[in-house]
């Protein structure tokens, strides 16, 4: 069974996304399981061509320096001749209404006089990047469900059409370790494009920066150190980065500690020591860029060698070539 996730490099990776994805991909992931740094999906909207370099090199360094295998991960753009002739396949399969019909689409052109004409056909790009390497199971959230089932309808078409070529994929629901809320306002998640970064903790960010942002964290005046995410969303927050920091159960935690100077002072020093060995092995990764390059050109050949005898597949069955 193969399992494909994705990050998107329209940000430089927090803590929310180590937590909550790439400590597990690299905890439970195998080699045949599929992990990219979805650098085309940052470009439906404005971008620095300089920063979409740089992030989604240190994207790649973070995964590998999280310990996630090296030979199930990959970067979207170095497979772009491969993507690109099966998105046109299977833009060609898809019609104009069922990509209208994408939430994300609707909500983020809504208002809008002119959006990107990719915004509308991204999720068919979405569908190339499944079906290229034959994933069976696909892990996202509510807000990508939709684009899973697009996939779907796609490579039944295309199978019942031309002949069997892909793999049925499903989404799954994610089993997320942690979900991190942003310290300066815990009522939205903790984002890498968030408008003001002082709630959110970046895997790069060193110790001392660590520690400034959470102790300025939203508690509340109650001065009760309790688990309760409806009553008390800030300090509840912090108790889950602390329980996913240190393997334990927020409430169990919550009675150890006294009051909220406490419980800040044990997130601080439970995230440091969570991220420093990834920070410096990140770091280490982007001061030798030869080694990078290598890991990086052996994950894109071992997803062409995955991907090739469909792609070839497909364009032969809808008669190219």
């Amino acid at each position: 069974m193969i399992r494909l996730s994705a990050i998107t490099p329209s940000g430089p990776v927090q803590l929310g996304n180590y937590l909550g994805a790439i400590r597990q991909w690299a905890a439970e992931g195998t080699a045949e399981d599929v992990y990219f740094i979805s650098d085309l999906h940052a470009m439906t909207t404005s971008h620095n061509p300089a920063r979409l370099r740089s992030l989604t090199r240190e994207q790649l360094a973070v995964l590998i320096a999280a310990g996630v295998d090296p030979r199930s991960v990959c970067v979207q753009s170095d497979l772009v001749r491969e993507l690109g002739a099966l998105t046109w396949v299977l833009e060609c399969t898809c019609t104009y209404g069922e990509a209208a019909r994408m939430i994300q689409f609707k909500e983020k052109s809504a208002g809008r006089d002119s959006v990107r004409l990719s915004l509308l056909t991204y999720p068919v790009l979405m569908a190339a990047d499944i079906l290229l390497q034959g994933a069976n199971e696909v892990p996202v959230g509510d807000d990508q469900a939709q684009h899973v089932e697009l996939a779907r309808v796609l490579a039944r078409r295309f199978n019942g059409t031309y002949g069997e070529v892909f793999a049925m994929p499903r989404s799954v629901v994610p089993q997320t370790a942690a979900r991190v809320r942003d310290l300066a306002d815990p009522t939205r998640k903790m984002a890498k494009t968030a408008p003001d970064s002082a709630g959110t903790v970046f895997v790069l960010d060193p110790p001392d920066l660590v520690r400034r942002k959470v102790k300025r964290a939203v508690t509340d005046d109650l001065g009760v150190v309790r688990h309760d995410p409806a009553g008390q969303p800030g300090v509840s927050n912090l108790l889950e980065v602390l329980a996913a920091c240190t393997r334990k159960e927020p409430a169990d935690l919550a009675d150890s500690l006294p009051d909220y100077a406490a419980l800040k002072d044990a997130v601080a020093d439970a995230v440091v020591e969570e991220l420093r060995g990834v920070r410096e092995r990140t770091r280490a990764l982007l001061d030798d860029p030869a080694e990078l390059d290598r890991v990086r050109a052996h994950g894109a050949e071992r997803a062409r060698e995955r991907a090739g005898h469909r792609l070839d597949a497909a364009l032969r069955m809808s008669g190219l070539g």
